[in-house]
């Protein structure tokens, strides 16, 4: 049986034949067919992960900063932390008036409830409503449920390896990002 081809943007032979980007005179065969083995599956997982979301989104009929706004409420909810318009703002990136039409939709569609900040009067807290947070639950939870149990199953030794990879993957592409901002790309 042939070996499932994985998708993948990252096939250097394809995206950087001159090696412009990426010398790879000095890699093995071997090697070179394994790193862009692991490119391909995280290009793989994120495709699931894109797939997840969507459906997810569908199912809820939300946007993706709804998305985001109801995971926040539901990480302060599971906390004990109670969470306002401006901590969502804040959290979100996005303009106070934003905050207040998402909110004000997703109040109108049953998905979260205003009421009195417990110790300041001038402020309201946001909460998710637990019907939404149940579908929620349902929808990604357990979806996020079977990353842990991947990562269980793991040796610790294996899982410092993969934790030392995606940190140092996330800060190469981070200064990438800064770079490339740097150089007004």
């Amino acid at each position: 049986m042939a070996e499932e081809r994985l998708p993948t943007t990252y096939g250097l032979a394809a995206s950087d034949p001159q090696q412009i980007l990426i010398d790879r005179g000095n890699i093995s065969a071997s090697d070179l067919e394994q790193i862009e083995r692991i490119m391909a599956e995280m290009g793989r997982m994120r495709q699931i992960e894109r797939k997840i979301m969507r459906s997810s989104q569908r199912f809820m009929k939300l946007n993706e900063t709804d998305m985001r706004a109801l995971r926040q409420m539901i990480a302060a909810k599971n906390t004990g932390k109670v969470l306002t318009p401006s901590d969502l703002r804040e959290y979100l990136g996005i303009s106070s008036a934003s905050v207040t039409k998402m909110v004000d939709r997703l109040e109108a569609n049953g998905h979260v409830r205003r009421s009195q900040h417990p110790t300041d009067r001038r402020s309201q807290c946001i909460e998710v409503t637990e019907q939404t947070h149940l579908a929620a639950r349902e929808q990604m939870g357990r979806h996020h449920a079977q990353r842990f149990q991947v990562a269980r199953s793991m040796t610790a030794e294996e899982r410092e390896i993969v934790i030392r990879f995606l940190s140092v993957t996330s800060d190469a592409l981070e200064g990438s990002l800064e770079q490339a901002a740097e150089q007004g790309q």
